[in-house]
């Protein structure tokens, strides 16, 4: 099968992004969403899914470049089990090339993955030190072995990300992750809210609807957080988001 070749010139934008978390409008959410997404376009990967500790310790899912992989990683947490969460627990990556023989190791989330159409796994903690605040999933539909080059390059996407995570609370806050990032482990349920919302009014899959969603918020400067809970509160209308290059250049498609 051949190998995707990585974009040197995107890579280096993607790491300028990660580091750029000092700002006034800095976004949690789709900051990590950032990250999912870029590792899917660099990547010889398909899906990509973002797991971070709440201040109980507990993962909750932050990000996921789809629906499938949404409904995979909430299935792993639900079932305890998965790459994702022993990534996390052991503060180092876990791989499998062929998810059809992972039975024995993860019984429940290898149906799970292989019924939902991926063959593949590689997850990566999110880590600084001896810190470990999430884990990143990386899914392919073929099986087989990343390249090590790919599997550099996505730990140091997910090290810069992680860095740049801590650096802003750290300096903002005088103390790591905790209150920002269960505020946005709590905006994460109104984005849901307000995806179900657009997707069944406007007659578009959840992809899409966060798609329209980011879309509004950004050429607006607004959080995705305050766009959710304005569309869920019914201050923003759903038909509002239709004239958004994110969702015009998809009814394009």
């Amino acid at each position: 099968m051949e190998v995707r070749p990585i974009d040197d010139d995107r890579l280096l934008e993607t790491f300028v992004e990660l580091a750029d978390t000092l700002t006034d409008d800095f976004d949690v959410i789709d900051f990590m969403h950032l990250l999912v997404d870029r590792c899917v376009e660099l990547l010889d990967v398909d899906a990509a899914g973002l797991l971070l500790a709440d201040q109980n310790g507990r993962l909750r899912l932050i990000a996921n470049s789809d629906e499938q992989v949404r409904l995979l990683e909430l299935f792993q947490l639900q079932s305890d089990q998965g790459p994702c969460l022993d990534a996390f627990r052991t503060g180092t990556r876990v791989s499998h090339p062929d998810l059809a023989v992972a039975g024995g190791r993860w019984p429940r989330f290898a149906a799970a993955a292989v019924d939902g159409g991926f063959a593949a796994v590689d997850a990566l903690p999110m880590r600084l030190r001896g810190e470990v605040i999430g884990a990143l999933n990386l899914f392919r539909t073929n099986a087989g072995e990343l390249t090590d080059k790919a599997l550099r390059t996505a730990t140091a996407l997910a090290d810069v990300a992680t860095v740049g995570l801590l650096q802003e609370r750290a300096i903002r806050n005088q103390e790591i992750v905790t209150e920002q990032l269960q505020t946005a482990l709590n905006s994460r349920i109104v984005i849901e809210q307000a995806k179900g919302l657009i997707a069944e009014r406007l007659g578009i899959d959840m992809g899409g609807a966060f798609a329209a969603l980011r879309g509004y918020a950004r050429s607006r400067n607004l959080k995705l957080s305050e766009v959710a809970r304005a569309v869920v509160a019914g201050t923003t209308g759903t038909h509002d988001l239709l004239g958004t290059p994110a969702l015009t250049n998809r009814s394009k498609m």
